[in-house]
Parts: C-alpha cells; sequence; structure tokens
C-alpha cells in the first residue's frame, strides 16, 4: 500500500529527524519524522494532519500542541518517530472540516456537524501507519494518544502496542466544548473537561 519516495535529515527546534516520505497507494502522501536510534518498542505519535491547528495554531482544536508535546516527549527521551498522516479532519478533508465548522458556529458539536453533511464521525483508516512502521522496522510501540479507536486499528494491523500514553493539552475556552464531545462521544482519554 505504501511505498518510500525520499528521505532526507530534517533539523527543528525539537532536534534533527530524519523525515521520510511514503506514498499511498491513494496517491497520498504521509511524513515519517524518526528521531535517534529505531528501537522496539519505540516512543510514537501518529498524528492526522490539522492545517488548521498545525499550521494556523487554531484554538478550536487540540492538534497542534499535541504535536507540539509529541516532539518534546521524543525531545526528551532521545528517540521517537511521528508518522504525520495525510487525513486532515478525521479523514473528511480541509474543505468539509470547513464546512463542518461553519455549522459548528450555529452550535452543532463536531460531530453533529459531520453528520449534517453526510459524513463519517471518523473516517480515518491507520492500516497506513502500521505499513509504515513495519517498512521503518518498528513492530512495539509506546503510543503517545487519547484515542482508543487509534490504538485498536495500529494492534488489528499488528503494532503491538507496549504502552499507551496520554498526550493532553490543558483546553482553553474555544476548544473545551470540542475537547468534552472527544470525551463523551469518542471515547477519547481526558481528564481535564
Amino acid at each position: 500500500m505504501i511505498r518510500k519516495t525520499a528521505s532526507a535529515n530534517l533539523p527543528t527546534k525539537f532536534g534533527v529527524f530524519r523525515m521520510s516520505v511514503y506514498k499511498s497507494s491513494k496517491g497520498l502522501e504521509h511524513v515519517a519524522l524518526v528521531r535517534g536510534q529505531v528501537q522496539n518498542p519505540m516512543l510514537a505519535r501518529i498524528h492526522s494532519s490539522c492545517v488548521t491547528g498545525d499550521i494556523f495554531s487554531s484554538l478550536k482544536c487540540d492538534c497542534g500542541e499535541q504535536l507540539a508535546q509529541s516532539m518534546e516527549e521524543i525531545q526528551k527521551n532521545g528517540s521517537g518517530v511521528i508518522l504525520y498522516l495525510n487525513q486532515e479532519g478525521r479523514g473528511i478533508g480541509l474543505t468539509n472540516k470547513i464546512k463542518a465548522y461553519a455549522l459548528q458556529e450555529k452550535g452543532f458539536d463536531t460531530i453533529e456537524a459531520n453528520e449534517l453533511l453526510g459524513l463519517p464521525v471518523d473516517a480515518r483508516d491507520y492500516q497506513v501507519a502500521a505499513e509504515i512502521l513495519r517498512d521503518l522496522q518498528i513492530t512495539k510501540i509506546y503510543l503517545l494518544t487519547n484515542n482508543p479507536d487509534k490504538e485498536n486499528q495500529l494492534i488489528k494491523n499488528g503494532i503491538e502496542i507496549v504502552k499507551r500514553m496520554r498526550i493532553e493539552v490543558v483546553p482553553n475556552e474555544v476548544n473545551r466544548s470540542y475537547l468534552r464531545t472527544k470525551k463523551d462521544k469518542l471515547a477519547h482519554l481526558l481528564s481535564y473537561v
């Protein structure tokens, strides 16, 4: 399903990572950032792209902060991997995500907005992540996540989760209800809401 198309070192404020680009059979490009020596188990964050949070520092979600925290944890640990998957808006794409934002402005939560648009609540698929991890020779991970579905999908795709580690950010006034919806309706493991 995937093939590596390019690799190079990427110096970041969290240290130097080896960045590899993978192309899926669907034509989507995904990124693997590896810091330090590959080992099993390895600290890992599987992160779906979020233009609004990761690039524009949106306060509506916790994505950008989770990504930064994950890179910090990997820096402290000395090694780890981040997979940055091309799955914007829980897999519905940027246009639909912004349409859902418009519905949220009218009082609907993130789940209700997707349903009103006739879209799945969460269309993400972590099979690609499992395949990239195997290509990197990583089969056992300490998974940085609050999402039980992500954990379950990785296990079903042959990745051993040695330990799940929360990667939680303190809510702000804008994203508090969003995080509450993730906790109440998607069973995310969140303690601050």
